[in-house]
């Protein structure tokens, strides 16, 4: 049988993921004027993580919210395809963030697809070096500053009020806009909300756009519960937990390596609402639940990613028996290379001779 050749897709067949916009419209605020700015972005997987959930037992089960598959490598795209859109509706010619390294990606990236300008802040010597790379070859103008995330923002707010900049951080509304979407897919793909949603928090502004996703999905009929939401800080960059700014945030989860979050009050807000939580985990906890993801589950997400898991891990008692849980992983594990190959546990063997003989002994054949 001779089979005839497929006849080429046009741009009206396309059935593929259209990216977050154009999927929930309804929910955004956006109008028919809005120029879509997208890397088809979102519908990213919910895995299940039987390996954790044997962890804690009482038929509880946990997925992970892998984000780290969005376009640029984290949940930021979702913020940003929005942000970005607006921007360039309202006549922008430029934005601005503050970042740790994924802002930083995602602006760039969105800002050069709609022909804008993009300059980013950096606290020198901070930045992941995958995020770094990802900035300044996606065509952003990059400040390194001897100072801290939390000062960088702050001259990105006022450079924003006194230059003709968009400011793009979270403190942005329409970058928490975007960010909400990942709970409509996670009540999508269970059919509900979880009981529990943990969720890693540096400036805070993800758990309020989660925690905005899933109040308007319930308002809508189509999610019948709304979750306990639970946010993890690293020990040494806690904020919230501790009630005050950390002057000298320390953490090798450089992500959320954050003193001031721009978001406290309105996490805190979304604590009390949901009957939440905020904890905090070391660096040793954190990094011991980003070997286990990668080593038991396979999948490699960024280290400040694995605080929703070493968070969970840390209240497993809590969890209530038969509970769903699901923990968001905000970055892929390619953000941060270095801290990989410092701190994995698996053997590699360098200067071998190449020989069958020579590998096999290594092998331990």
């Amino acid at each position: 049988m001779t089979l005839s050749p497929s006849k080429p897709a046009t741009a009206s067949a396309f059935h593929g993921w259209p990216g977050l916009i154009e999927r929930y419209r309804a929910y955004l605020p956006v109008s028919a004027q809005t120029p879509v700015v997208t890397l088809h972005e979102g519908n990213t997987p919910l895995i299940p993580a039987p390996a954790i959930a044997a962890r804690i037992g009482r038929g509880v089960r946990v997925w992970l919210k892998y984000d780290g598959l969005n376009p640029t490598g984290s949940f930021k795209d979702r913020g940003m395809t929005l942000a970005i859109s607006k921007a360039k509706e309202a006549g922008a010619a430029a934005v601005i963030c503050a970042s740790t390294g994924n802002t930083s990606a995602a602006a760039a990236a969105y800002a050069r697809r709609a022909g804008l300008r993009a300059f980013v802040l950096i606290p020198e010597g901070y930045v992941a070096l995958g995020k770094l790379a990802q900035a300044l070859l996606y065509g952003a103008e990059v400040i390194a500053i001897r100072g801290s995330f939390d000062r960088a923002l702050a001259m990105v707010r006022e450079l924003a009020t006194q230059y003709p900049v968009t400011l793009v951080n979270s403190v942005n509304p329409y970058r928490l806009e975007g960010q909400k979407t990942a709970a409509f897919e996670i009540v999508e793909a269970l059919g509900d909300a979880p009981d529990w949603l943990c969720i890693p928090v540096g400036n805070a502004g993800n758990i309020t756009a989660y925690w905005m996703g899933f109040n308007q999905y319930h308002s809508e009929g189509l999610a019948a519960r709304l979750p306990r939401m639970m946010g993890f800080e690293a020990a040494g960059s806690a904020p919230i937990v501790l009630g005050k700014i950390v002057e000298h945030p320390e953490t090798l989860a450089t992500a959320i390596r954050i003193g001031n979050p721009a978001n406290w009050q309105r996490a805190l807000a979304v604590q009390e609402a949901s009957g939440g939580a905020f904890g905090a985990v070391s660096d040793e906890e954190i990094l011991d639940a980003y070997r286990l993801l990668a080593a038991e589950e396979g999948i490699f997400c960024e280290p400040a990613s694995a605080a929703s898991v070493a968070g969970l891990l840390k209240v497993k008692d809590q969890v209530p028996a038969e509970a769903r849980v699901v923990c968001v992983l905000t970055g892929n594990g390619l953000k941060d290379p270095d801290s990989a190959i410092k701190h994995a546990e698996a053997h590699f063997y360098q200067g071998v001779e190449p020989s069958l003989a020579a590998v096999a002994q290594v092998m331990g054949f």
